[in-house]
């Protein structure tokens, strides 16, 4: 992806770079310093290979992670975020900070209907109403 291609919203421009699955949880790990690719694949649990090595091919193109390949046997391959990875510290702290204020959603109580036992009578804990649902 060429910069000549990034929107010019900042919102939309963060989004095209770090939008996607896995994109920001792989900056998080990076953000604690450099990584092999197997440290990376095994800090993310279910993560693809093809994944992880996408989203590193476009964080190196983008200029947000650099690629190192040290000349040893075995081979090594570290990645490291550049000073423009490294500005993403405060947008992800952010992230972090507001997610652990988001409440856990209410519990739902559920008991089989009377008149069939597929359908279940749900109440929620907050607001009392009753919902219908179909149990699978």
């Amino acid at each position: 992806m060429s910069t000549a291609s990034l929107p010019e919203c900042g919102v939309a421009r963060f989004l095209t770079l770090l939008g996607g699955p896995w994109a920001t949880l792989i900056v998080r790990e990076l953000l604690h310093g450099p990584h092999r690719f197997t440290e990376l694949r095994d800090a993310l649990p279910g993560i693809s290979p093809h994944t992880l090595t996408s989203r590193l091919r476009q964080f190196e193109a983008t200029g947000i992670v650099t690629r190192t390949a040290y000349a040893e046997i075995p081979p090594r391959v570290e990645y490291r975020l550049t000073p423009l990875g490294e500005g993403l510290r405060g947008v992800l702290d952010a992230m972090a900070a507001w997610g652990v204020t988001v409440p856990e959603p209410p519990q739902v109580q559920t008991a089989p209907s009377a008149t069939n036992p597929q359908i279940s009578t749900a109440r929620t804990a907050s607001s009392g109403q009753t919902n219908r649902r179909y149990l699978s």
